[in-house]
């Protein structure tokens, strides 16, 4: 089993770790503080006082409020999305890309998707206007909530005690 320092991790979640040790953390059973170490790293990349406790992406957490004890959604930013049993991508900006002119941003001319078949939709932070995810659906399929985690089964998994409103 491999051990890893914290700026290896911090590394690991800047994109900045070279490719050989991110195969071998990849590849390896994972060592017994890898959760901590990680939820250290992400705690010390915000200025809140809210605990993380789960990654749901890039710039966005699950997140005990430091105030109350929910458990919310949270950009880096601070900005709450709501409970983090509900689809977070509703209460964000959502920009989409449904015209070819739209596409001719991302795209070169002709490239692109055809939008009556497909559009892009981006989601991001109201308050800091961070980009926190894109989907590219059917222009009529409903927004996609991506991620719903079981945090009493997943605490029992990493060893924790579940925090309370769980």
């Amino acid at each position: 089993m491999s051990t890893y320092t914290k700026k290896q991790v911090h590394d690991l979640v800047e994109g900045t770790l070279d490719w050989d040790s991110v195969h071998k953390m990849l590849s390896m059973p994972k060592d017994e503080g890898r959760y901590e170490l990680y939820m250290e790293v992400l705690q010390d990349a915000v200025t809140y006082d809210d605990k993380i406790l789960l990654a749901v992406g890039p710039h966005l957490n699950i997140v005990e409020s430091a105030t109350d004890g929910e458990i919310v959604v949270q950009c880096d930013c601070g900005h709450s999305f709501g409970d983090y049993r509900e689809n977070w991508k509703l209460s964000a900006n959502i920009y989409v890309r449904d015209t070819a002119e739209k596409m001719d941003q991302v795209y070169p001319r002709l490239m692109s998707p055809d939008t009556a078949w497909q559009n892009y939709r981006e989601y991001s932070c109201p308050s800091c206007g961070t980009m926190l995810d894109i989907e590219a659906p059917t222009p009529w399929y409903p927004v996609m909530h991506d991620f719903q985690p079981d945090l009493k089964t997943f605490f029992e998994w990493v060893g924790q005690p579940a925090p309370a409103k769980i």
